[in-house]
Formats: structure tokens, C-alpha cells, sequence
């Protein structure tokens, strides 16, 4: 048994992708360096767009989900539109293949359910593509508020317009980063919901003020758009022993602690590792499909960020009683 654990562990898993755009050409990039892996093909409808991925990599290029199938893969990466990733996800988990779908997992709450239940059903692994936890700077992030009690969480994501964005406005494209960050750090699920959202320039939301209370008490806001200039992407995290501020562009992360009576404190730079995150969550995809362990990011919790970014879209006010706080908030590792 265990020979057969091993040699399962060794084997060579053969992956492909679904939609080849900016996001989808990445991973195919990093599908095709990873060891342990084997590029077999893309799919994508944009044959020219197909045909210049595999040609740069050395696989297979088709344009339909199940010509891809055909080719007797063992995991995929689905980074087609939203709309898209229910049929796909159904499809392929029907095959007995591995999914990873890039968030948000599908285009509606009960989609996402229908998901997982599909993939539960066949025991294959699913995955959600939330690739900003793997972001280094999200890591010591994460590392320094462990055992805080965390008091507050305010989070700042904007940019430019995206000219390839058609289908969902910035509480999709942007937002539902921050959501899965929230629920991740604080390890609390969001149970209110106070959404203030403005379409200044685009078709669908450019502008959203989000702000939220976990069912540990933590408050917490986000600002997103695409009506600046440049982009940023920054995290501040208040607790009572400490503040934490993190640019998870320039991927610095500064500590301040030790606060004095007279408003003096202390402050140092943590330490931020330089792996590339899509790499990063990569591996720990196949790692799980490998070891049939959970993997980073469930279909649960896929869903519940999308659950909580459909709330703010349908620009209601959403209140649970939070429960009970009892003593310091204590993040799980």
C-alpha cells in the first residue's frame, strides 16, 4: 500500500487549461515549468490566441472543452469567463478530472453549489483560484497577526479601468479578493454587509465602498475602483498588541508595536519571501490533487466570498447577530 501511496505521489500528472487570455496564458506559463507536471494543451475558442500559447510552450492547442478531455488529462485550470465556469467545471469533473476555477467559482451562489456537489459526488479535487493569498506580502500578513486579537482590517485595491473587462463590474473583478482576505485573516465569516456602489464611467460598478463586521466582531473596509490612474493595492491591520501595513505591490510589510503612554511605539520591516504567487498556488493545487488532501482554497469558501460579493451588488444593507466575542480572536494557521 504504501509502494502504491508513492508511486501515485510520483506519477506524472498531465494538466491542461481552459481559456487562454491574460490570466488563462499565465498558467498554462507556469503549468509548463512545474515539476512534476506535463503541459498536455489549451483550449480556447480564439484559435489564434490558442495556437500562439502552444506553440510557445510545446502542447497541444484545441478549441472545445472536450477535444481537451479527450487528450486523457488528470487536472485543469478553467480561467474562462464567469459565466462559462459552471458548464466547464460540470464537464470536466464528469470526466473524473481535477479542477482549479479561477474565482469568483461561478456566476451565481447556487452554480458555486452545484459545483462542489458535482466534484464531491466524483471525488476529484476542487480548488478556487483566490491567487492573492499566495502573494508573499499576504503571507506575512497573515503570520504577524496569528494570536492577535484582531480589532480592525481596512483593505485599498484600485486602478485603471481593465479594458478587457465586459461581464462584472470592480465587486467582482477586485473586490472579492478582499472578501476571501477577510474571512482568511480574521478565519470569521462576514455578517454584515453595508455596500455604497457608483457607476461613474462604466457600464456596471467602477465604484465600491465596502464595509463589513465579522461574526468575531472585527470591522472592516474596502475601498476599490477603476477610476485611478495607477494601480495600489494595500492592507492595514489594527490589534490590540500591534498595526500592520502591507503594500502587496512593492510587497513590503511593516510592523508598529510596543505602544507608549506617550504615543511613542516601535516599528520594523518583516520579512517577505519573493515566490511568484500563481507558482505557488499551482503547486499547492497539485499537491492536493496528488494527496487527496483539502486544498488551499475549498469550493466552500469560493462560495462564501461570492455569496458575500453578490450581497454588496444587490446594494442592501445585510445585519446577523455576531456572536459573542470571547476573549482574543485567534487566527488558525
Amino acid at each position: 500500500m504504501l509502494q502504491a501511496a508513492k508511486q501515485a505521489a510520483e506519477r506524472l500528472l498531465r494538466v491542461g487549461v481552459i481559456g487562454v487570455g491574460v490570466m488563462g496564458s499565465n498558467h498554462a506559463r507556469v503549468f509548463a515549468g512545474l515539476p512534476g507536471a506535463q503541459l498536455v494543451g489549451v483550449a480556447d475558442p480564439d484559435r489564434n490566441q490558442a495556437e500562439f500559447v502552444a506553440r510557445t510552450l510545446g502542447c497541444a492547442e484545441v478549441a472545445e472543452v472536450n477535444q481537451l478531455l479527450d487528450l486523457k488529462i488528470d487536472a485543469v485550470t478553467i480561467a474562462a469567463p464567469t459565466h462559462l465556469h459552471h458548464d466547464i467545471s460540470l464537464a470536466c469533473i464528469a470526466r473524473g478530472v481535477h479542477v482549479m476555477v479561477e474565482k469568483p467559482i461561478a456566476s451565481t451562489v447556487e452554480e458555486g453549489r452545484a459545483i462542489i456537489a458535482a466534484a464531491r459526488r466524483a471525488g476529484v479535487t476542487l480548488m478556487v483560484g483566490h491567487v492573492e493569498r499566495f502573494n508573499p506580502a499576504v503571507e506575512a500578513i497573515k503570520e504577524a497577526i496569528r494570536n492577535e486579537d484582531i480589532l480592525s482590517i481596512a483593505i485599498t485595491r484600485v486602478g485603471p479601468f481593465p479594458p478587457r473587462m465586459s461581464n462584472v463590474g470592480v465587486v467582482i473583478d477586485l473586490a472579492v479578493h478582499d472578501i476571501d482576505l477577510i474571512r482568511w485573516f480574521t478565519d470569521s465569516d462576514i455578517v454584515e454587509v453595508q455596500p455604497q456602489l457608483s457607476s461613474a464611467v462604466a457600464e456596471r460598478e467602477d465604484i465600491a465602498l465596502l464595509q463589513f463586521r465579522t461574526a468575531s466582531g472585527v470591522l472592516a473596509h474596502i475601498n476599490t475602483n477603476w477610476l485611478t490612474p495607477f494601480k495600489a493595492r494595500n492592507v492595514t491591520v489594527a490589534t490590540r498588541g500591534k498595526y500592520v501595513m502591507g503594500d502587496l505591490l512593492t510587497r513590503q510589510v511593516t510592523e508598529c508595536f510596543g505602544f507608549q503612554p506617550d504615543g511613542s511605539y516601535s516599528m520594523r520591516h518583516l520579512s517577505v519571501g519573493h515566490a511568484e504567487p500563481l507558482r505557488s498556488e499551482l503547486l499547492a493545487f497539485l499537491h492536493a490533487v496528488r494527496t487527496g488532501g483539502a486544498p488551499a482554497v475549498t469550493g466552500e469558501e469560493g462560495v462564501a466570498s461570492l455569496e458575500i460579493a453578490t450581497r454588496c451588488l444587490e446594494g442592501r444593507v445585510v445585519t446577523a447577530a455576531p456572536a459573542e466575542r470571547k476573549g482574543p480572536r485567534r487566527v488558525a494557521g
